[in-house]
């Protein structure tokens, strides 16, 4: 018997659990049992891109909040967590890889199920062009450190060699994610392992200048920092909570491998919890190091400076590796590229869900018959970001970034609907015990609560014509326009498939809890 005829013959029966052993088949078809707890974990963490996103994080927040940063992170940690709970225990009830889409329509029936899915998918697939665009500025930055000509770097500031260059990366990050989940572990740990290390070594290398009196303008370190209630403004605290979403985000990509994972049930849950847990220790100890280090004042390489807040760890490199400073490029890079390829992971495996629901054409449902990837959903992932980055690139870049930042309002969307999702669907269950009353009710509903409040607070934010780019549309900020286009799409799509495939939405293909009650 071939592996592809033992994997068949293993896999359940149509709409049964997704299998848990090794070789089997989940009920959509997907390689179960391919993702061990550490594959997971490492796939979290490469989605998320520390080195990339905090690089770019830590001086905007330090302008904000002074020597407060690691209280600030502090903040914006506590509603991930929450909200990684209530992910746990819906993953625990129903393992299923439409995580979101699948738990909302459970508990809220189809509409605000499709809207949940909608969230998870605009914003991970617009977000893969940011990372492809990221990727290829790291690129010929690290090019050019090498080289030492300055020129190349600016090379990123061609169109068309910045396009194609793009479009490169992502054509190379499609391929990996088409095939085997195995095939995307053995690149993550290689990625991700180089890219902490370099982190890890940094934090190090700048902490022993502090020791000997080197850094740049070392700053005693203080327990005070770690203080949340020392920050002296709640606007700073509700930065913290934004910065939340910027830095943390890309967690729940180890939910949507729920079914190829081993022990679907516990294990991705298990991992998103333990990659949030990671990050914020990482972070805590990257912004220690750099704040003892540089300082949060203005000066040339203070984190205040905000000639170097695109970019800090680039500017601070030469000071604190020295001749080593291009690794710390060739980490974020890795970043970069890295969290391109697992990014593709998350809406590959919902469309497929809604595909196998019969939410969206069953073409989505497709599965590679080799390598058991959801391959036509990865495609058309790849495809619709390419042509958005492409074509917003010619554009406008305003227009480009102005919509990456109009992505927050969709990951609040979809994080809140799907904490909410955990407190309604164990209604009935939470007060059995007090395990299930704080994970089950209160951990995800304070989260949720906190999430679909800066919700709000970011779409009242961004109407303000200087709001990210400072463009504006009749008036109103672009932010706020793209971010409204966007939902407004996903509702228009949803009611074209109300009206071509209305099984799903009479809730005929996927039943809500209370249907079954």
């Amino acid at each position: 018997m071939s592996s592809t005829e033992a994997q068949r013959a293993a896999a359940p029966a149509p709409g049964g659990e997704p299998a848990e052993q090794s070789g089997g088949l989940s009920k959509k078809g997907l390689s179960a049992g391919s993702v061990g707890l550490i594959g997971a974990i490492v796939i979290g963490i490469s989605c998320i891109a520390p080195a990339y996103t905090f690089t770019a994080a830590i001086g905007p927040t330090a302008s904000a909040v002074g020597l407060q940063v690691p209280a600030i992170i502090l903040v914006g940690f506590i509603p991930m967590l929450l909200v990684a709970f209530g992910y746990r225990e819906l993953n625990r009830s129903m393992p299923d890889s439409g995580t979101s889409f699948t738990w909302a329509t459970r508990a809220f029936g189809p509409w605000i199920g499709w809207l949940g899915g909608w969230g998870l998918i605009a914003a991970t697939i617009l977000v893969l062009s940011n990372l492809a665009g990221v990727a290829v500025d790291f690129l010929y930055l690290l090019l050019a450190q090498i080289t030492g000509n300055a020129g190349i770097a600016d090379l990123t500031s061609n169109p068309l060699i910045n396009v194609a260059t793009c479009l490169a990366f992502m054509a190379a990050a499609t391929a990996i994610s088409y095939r085997d989940m195995q095939t995307t572990q053995r690149v993550q740990y290689l990625l991700v392992g180089f890219q902490i290390a370099v982190l890890v070594v940094f934090a190090v290398a700048a902490l022993r200048h502090v020791a000997d009196g080197s850094a740049f303008d070392a700053t005693p370190i203080a327990l005070e920092w770690f203080n949340p209630f020392a920050v002296d403004s709640f606007s700073a605290v509700a930065a913290g909570l934004s910065l939340s979403i910027f830095i943390f985000w890309g967690w729940d990509v180890t939910l949507t491998m729920n079914e190829e994972t081993k022990g679907s049930a516990s294990t991705p849950g298990k991992a998103a919890t333990l990659t949030v847990l990671i990050i914020v220790g990482l972070y805590l100890l990257l912004s220690v190091a750099l704040i003892a280090f540089a300082g949060v004042g203005t000066g040339e390489y203070g984190l205040g400076n905000e000639e170097i807040q695109e970019n800090v760890f680039f500017h601070l490199s030469h000071l604190v590796l020295g001749p080593f400073a291009w690794l710390v490029s060739l980490a974020v890079l890795s970043s970069s590229a890295a969290s391109l390829q697992s990014t593709f992971v998350s809406p590959a495996r919902t469309l497929l869900a809604m595909g196998h629901y019969g939410a969206i054409s069953p073409k989505f449902a497709r599965i590679s018959p080799r390598f058991f990837t959801p391959g036509y959903a990865t495609i058309v992932s790849a495809v619709v970001a390419s042509a958005f980055y492409a074509v917003m690139r010619f554009v406008s870049e305003n227009v480009l970034w102005d919509t990456i930042t109009a992505l927050g309002m969709m990951i609040c969307l979809y994080y809140g609907i799907t904490a909410f999702a955990s407190v309604w669907y164990f209604r009935r269950t939470f007060t059995a015990s007090v395990r299930n009353f704080v994970f089950q009710l209160l951990c995800p509903g304070i989260g949720g609560i906190i999430l679909m409040i800066l919700f709000f607070t970011t779409i009242i934010d961004s109407m303000d014509p200087a709001y990210g780019s400072g463009s504006h549309l009749f008036g109103l900020g672009l932010v706020f326009v793209l971010g409204m286009a966007v939902l407004g799409i996903g509702v228009v799509i949803m009611v074209v498939q109300y009206v071509r495939r209305p099984a799903f939405f009479r809730g005929e293909t996927l039943t809500t809890a209370a249907e079954e009650r």
